[in-house]
């Protein structure tokens, strides 16, 4: 017997609405910054409406993510909101000059989610960051520097580390690229 997850956590409505609560925003708040209605924007969140190109360019800006990461996978039927193939991942992240970064879970509905970063030769992120998250980061391959809560580390491929809430900031200074795979609750992106 194939069970299938629910039809509303594969959607674009379910993902609009696990961004605006991971960024602490009511329908009140979102719609306001839209110039949209509440009534409006839960009718999206619930697929009883579809946004334009437009709409979607100003939630995204909204939601701090790129336009392409609210666009939808062509997986086949039977595949959706259970597996992700390799050329059909998602981009999503900070834009940071030199991230790329890549949804490795099916959608944004989880309690987590899962992700794939490249930071390339060079990449830097100068300023600290600090997320309301837990997350955990394995090196596939490549090393980097990693600043957390000020403390330096450098990590390599098979290494893994964990930021609970901390500031912290990177930097690739190797002539390779670093992949990381990371597990971040609760989800952000």
């Amino acid at each position: 017997m194939i069970h299938n997850p629910p039809a509303e956590s594969r959607t674009l409505g379910a993902d609009i609405r696990a961004l605006r609560k991971a960024r602490g925003l009511t329908l009140t708040e979102l719609g306001e910054t839209l110039g949209r209605s509440v009534g409006w924007l839960s009718q999206v969140e619930r697929d009883l409406s579809e946004p334009s190109i437009t709409d979607l360019r100003q939630m995204a800006k909204a939601l701090d993510v790129s336009v392409s990461s609210l666009f939808r996978s062509a997986a086949p039927e039977h595949e959706l909101g259970r597996i992700v193939r390799s050329d059909a991942r998602r981009p999503i992240g900070s834009r940071t000059e030199g991230l790329v970064e890549a949804l490795l879970s099916p959608d944004l509905t989880d309690d987590f989610e899962m992700l794939h970063s490249t930071f390339e030769p060079g990449a830097i992120l100068h300023d600290e960051v600090t997320r309301p998250t837990q997350e955990v980061g394995y090196i596939a391959s490549g090393k980097m520097t990693l600043w957390i809560a000020g403390q330096r580390f450098d990590v390599a491929a098979g290494d893994s580390f964990r930021i609970r809430g901390e500031p912290y900031r990177w930097e690739n200074p190797y002539a390779v690229p670093c992949v990381v795979i990371w597990a971040i609750a609760p989800p952000v992106y």
